[in-house]
């Protein structure tokens, strides 16, 4: 696996658009916005790509027969070299990579959710695959589940530079723009305010010039009570508004975000296998 220069991002454009399930994030990181890293198995005439993004989400695509490339990611997924200080999320495509995992892997891949014989576990580092559900945004049914108002005492802004290094959590904006100015720039985002404490942000997590991807987060005390629901609402006015589609995609883990989408009007279109790649401790 050969590190790409910068440079040499251009060369993963045209097999990235090929890519068939969502990919904004890796596209973010080829079109320079978010400061991730893109390996290849010839920095000359690259075949395929695996594209890591800052968040821990990560994307391999393009040829599945590089017998050195493979033998290196099959180091990689297992962090043979200790190099992984953090998790981080795969997914891949096209679905032949699915079966090159398994045979790389073997015993040491674990499918959450099964039930494991007692004292069957791997011995040493192993991957988790779990699954990803890709969403449709629906206009009509959005329109006819739409019903969210701001509750009182709250207020609804546009999520602003100051808000932007203000908001903390898992899914927040500055976890994904470079900083302020970039997210103010190009970003779009809505907030919840109950004075002046944070209660909820849904923001564009990536934004091309024709998509929308949807981030949020909810402050832990404010968690259940629909607030998640109201700024989503927000969001997705604004898109249609610019003649954006919005994008839902999520662990089919995450019950809450899983539920929320469909009552935003997106539909499950896809799931696909997506595996964690665990840090060692």
């Amino acid at each position: 696996m050969y590190k790409l220069e910068k440079r040499d991002y251009a060369k993963a454009v045209k097999p990235l658009h090929e890519v068939g399930i969502n990919r904004l994030f890796a596209e973010s990181v080829v079109r320079g916005e978010s400061e991730g890293e893109i390996y290849a198995d010839d920095p000359a005439r690259p075949e395929v790509f695996y594209v890591v993004h800052p968040y821990g989400m990560s994307l391999l695509f393009g040829s599945t027969e590089k017998e050195n490339f493979n033998r290196a990611l099959r180091a990689y997924l297992l962090d043979e070299d200790r190099v992984r200080t953090a998790d981080e999320w795969l997914q891949v495509y096209p679905d032949a990579w699915n079966g090159q995992i398994r045979g790389m892997l073997g015993e040491k891949l674990i499918h959450v959710g099964e039930a494991e014989p007692a004292g069957t576990a791997p011995a040493g580092p192993c991957v988790e695959i779990h699954e990803r559900v890709n969403f449709a945004f629906d206009r009509d049914r959005y329109l006819v589940a739409k019903a969210a108002v701001v509750p009182e005492e709250h207020r609804l802004v546009k999520t602003n530079g100051a808000l932007f290094d203000q908001i903390e959590g898992s899914v927040v904006p500055k976890h994904f723009w470079r900083n302020a100015a970039a997210f103010e720039q190009a970003g779009l985002g809505y907030s919840l305010l109950r004075g002046a404490a944070h209660v909820a942000t849904a923001f564009s997590a990536y934004r091309n010039e024709r998509q929308l991807e949807i981030g949020i987060e909810t402050a832990e005390a404010s968690r259940g009570k629909g607030y998640a629901y109201l700024v989503s609402q927000a969001v997705i006015d604004e898109c249609l508004r610019l003649g954006l589609e919005p994008v839902w995609a999520c662990r089919r883990g995450n019950e809450g975000s899983y539920r929320l989408a469909q009552k935003l009007g997106f539909v499950p279109t896809l799931t696909l296998p997506y595996y964690r790649l665990t840090a060692r401790v």
